[in-house]
């Protein structure tokens, strides 16, 4: 075959146009990957580095990753609490009565996660600030309240901060999704149970969760992985500095141990760990929802 008529061939082109992604995967995803499984065997110093063996991880266990570990579980599983159920309530009364309201109410819903973590970060600091002229405080004091060290309180509160920024900026991005799985249902369904006798209840759990499945267990993975990633929310509220470790996550003890310690050794062992963590939990969200499962 002729060299013009190889290039040229439909059996080449396939592969021309897939290895720009193929080379971005390799260049931004596998590469770091794999250097990081590499650096969590390495003492890295300015310089020079040179294998310790498992001794980066025996300082993950040493170090603060059971508290950062503690925060993110617990911060992940309240997100989902609330960001599963929630949404796919407001996206059923979303999808029903006058359109003209529910365009509106859908961008009030959705303009926060337009708004930059630094902004929303800061936006919290201040109306949560202890001072009794902030603005929460300032409403605790209508009802006769003592002004609440939101920031600096204790683990409870700052727990209730970060979740409470998650809510606001990703209620409006979940409730796109379900509306999205919401369109996919057949109309025709809710009519024959409505002729059957089924009442808006019947009809939520027995046609509109089965049929969203698919759609929850995508929300699901994705609060999962972005749970676990939090740290831009926390590193803001704090300003780089949370007392006791009430808002360290594992992303910001990554930060910490590899650029403010400059111990990238360790930092590459915990974001290996974390990545068995978040990889673990997913397959087990798709096993529960029985992803794996062969239909008969």
């Amino acid at each position: 075959m002729k060299a013009s008529s190889y290039y040229h061939s439909q059996k080449l082109v396939p592969y021309v146009f897939v290895l720009p992604f193929l080379i971005s995967i390799a260049v931004f995803y596998v590469y770091p990957i794999i250097g990081t499984i590499i650096m969590s065997f390495q003492q890295v110093v300015p310089g020079q580095t040179h294998f310790i063996g498992l001794a980066n991880y025996k300082r993950v266990i040493s170090s603060d990753f059971l508290t950062a570990l503690k925060n993110s579980s617990i911060y992940t599983l309240l997100t989902i609490l609330i960001l599963v159920p929630g949404p796919i309530i407001l996206a059923v009364l979303l999808s029903k009565g006058p359109s003209h309201m529910n365009n509106a109410l859908r961008a009030a819903f959705f303009i926060p996660s337009l708004v930059s973590v630094v902004v929303a970060g800061t936006l919290f600091r201040l109306m949560f600030a202890a001072n009794g002229k902030a603005v929460v405080n300032a409403m605790l004091a209508w009802f006769g309240l003592k002004p609440v060290d939101w920031i600096l309180g204790g683990a409870r509160q700052a727990m209730f901060l970060m979740v409470l920024v998650a809510v606001w900026r990703w209620t409006g991005v979940n409730i796109i999704y379900f509306l999205a799985g919401l369109q996919a249902i057949p109309e025709d369904l809710y009519d024959a149970a409505a002729i059957d006798g089924a009442g808006p209840l019947n009809k939520f759990f027995h046609i509109t969760l089965p049929l969203l499945r698919p759609t929850i267990i995508f929300v699901t993975t994705i609060s999962i992985f972005g749970g676990f990633a939090m740290f831009e929310e926390s590193y803001v509220l704090w300003q780089g500095v949370s007392p006791n470790n009430f808002g360290l996550t594992i992303v910001w003890l990554i930060y910490q141990k590899g650029f403010q310690l400059g111990d990238m050794g360790t930092a590459s062992a915990i974001g290996l760990v974390l990545m068995v963590i978040v990889f673990t939990l997913s397959l087990s969200v798709l096993n529960l929802f029985g992803f794996f499962k062969r239909e008969e």
